[in-house]
């Protein structure tokens, strides 16, 4: 009689070990000012922008991976990797315009919370959670070591479910869904063209590719050799990251597409609107769920948002870094995420609106973003610096797809930001 054989480990949970720094990079895409985003083109458009959730896949999952290449294969984050191998004007040039951008993208987070917060608690104003909800996480990302930060960010990612379950609350017209997804629909004015550009620009953001680089070295201290092994490990948890930042995205269009569009709401600016018109729509339990999942996203973003900037100057400085460091230990590093963190709580004191800042951020963002595809492309296919390593055919389709798809956005942001 035969035995049979003992059951191997459960596959999910094997899984759900090996992520790691590609989900929690494709959860934090989806911040609450994405979702501001999304919102608006849902709002205003319908479901006539659910196709950029098809195209924006491949081209973001492409570039993550390159990052993540680079600081495996490099043992150095993108930054550290430009100042070795490039001008150094070109490295300060990343510096001077991601400073501002990634500052008033965690100030735009920051109100979205607060602002979500005190709709969830009406007795509460929005400000006192927003600085509530900052030292929550300026203490979580000072005191817990990286493999604690890491694991918390993976299961707040658990959050993101609640915006596949939304959509459903409420009657959908699923032909019109699936025609919507794969035919493209382009409408030419200033309006339209100007929400694709905010869906591109929020889901291929500069920030992502030196938190991703930065992220796989903290990941990959204890591998003293790189093998394929790690980088198919590495190739999953970045697919797997952008594939629920890529669903997240096309379910939030698809919730305010049809529960807003549909009643005749078309104008969203910010989170918070979205949320209160979901309620008298769609039910509590979609209004609540939506809100819930802005805030566990905001966790989620705004230590990726600091914590990129912090690597951004401590690598082009040469000061001691590394989430896996005590307070002690890299001073510097926790200094610049304390100071990101506080700059953004102040632009609500300061006049400058959560609006205003997407705008802004969106503009540094679109500029700057082919710039690094580019050199990420040409660092990913340099042999002195890959080795073995270096792109296939297909990243290099998908690479230089994004920086075709991005540059083509750059100008029309450009154009349509100064036409009169």
């Amino acid at each position: 009689m035969n035995k049979t054989k003992p059951k191997s480990p459960n596959k999910i949970f094997k899984f759900w070990k090996n992520i790691g720094p590609g989900l929690v990079t494709g959860a934090s895409d989806d911040d609450p000012s994405g979702i501001a985003t999304y919102s608006q083109a849902g709002a205003a458009y319908g479901l006539s922008t659910l196709w950029t959730s098809i195209l924006a896949f491949p081209l973001m999952a492409a570039i993550q991976q390159m990052c993540a290449k680079i600081g495996i294969v490099t043992s150095q984050g993108l930054t550290a990797t430009l100042k070795k191998h490039y001008p150094q004007p070109v490295l300060y040039i990343m510096l001077i315009f991601s400073f501002p951008a990634i500052v008033m993208n965690i100030g735009a987070d920051i109100a979205g919370m607060g602002a979500v917060g005190n709709l969830l608690f009406p007795s509460i104003d929005a400000n006192y959670f927003s600085v509530l909800f900052t030292v929550i996480l300026l203490g979580l990302i000072i005191y817990l070591p990286y493999q604690k930060i890491a694991a918390v960010l993976k299961w707040f990612c658990i959050v993101m479910l609640v915006y596949f379950v939304v959509p459903f609350l409420y009657k959908q017209d699923f032909a019109a869904i699936a025609k919507a997804t794969f035919i493209p629909e382009i409408h030419f004015n200033k309006e339209f063209i100007g929400i694709l550009v905010g869906i591109l620009g929020t889901t291929i953001s500069p920030y992502l590719f030196f938190w991703q680089a930065s992220v796989e070295v903290e990941e990959h201290k204890k591998h003293l050799i790189v093998n394929k092994k790690i980088m198919t490990e590495m190739k999953n948890d970045v697919d797997f990251g952008m594939t629920v930042s890529g669903f997240v995205m096309y379910f939030i269009i698809l919730t305010t597409g049809t529960v807003l569009y549909n009643s005749g709401i078309h104008k969203i600016d910010t989170v918070e609107q979205a949320a209160m018109a979901l309620k008298p729509l769609a039910g509590n339990l979609a209004y609540l769920l939506f809100a819930i999942g802005v805030i566990g996203t905001g966790f989620i973003a705004i230590p990726v948002l600091s914590g990129s900037l912090s690597y951004i100057f401590t690598e082009t400085f040469g000061w001691e870094q590394g989430l896996d460091k005590k307070f002690h230990e890299a001073r510097g590093f926790y200094t610049i995420i304390a100071i990101s963190l506080i700059f953004g709580l102040s632009m609500n004191y300061i006049g400058i609106s959560p609006i205003d800042a997407l705008i802004y951020t969106a503009i540094l963002y679109g500029l700057t973003a082919p710039v690094l595809i580019a050199i990420i492309l040409h660092i990913s296919n340099n042999k002195k610096i890959m080795g073995e390593y270096v792109n296939t055919r297909y990243l290099n389709i998908m690479g230089f797809a994004a920086l075709a798809v991005m540059t083509v956005a750059a100008v029309l942001l450009v154009y349509f930001t100064f036409k009169s």
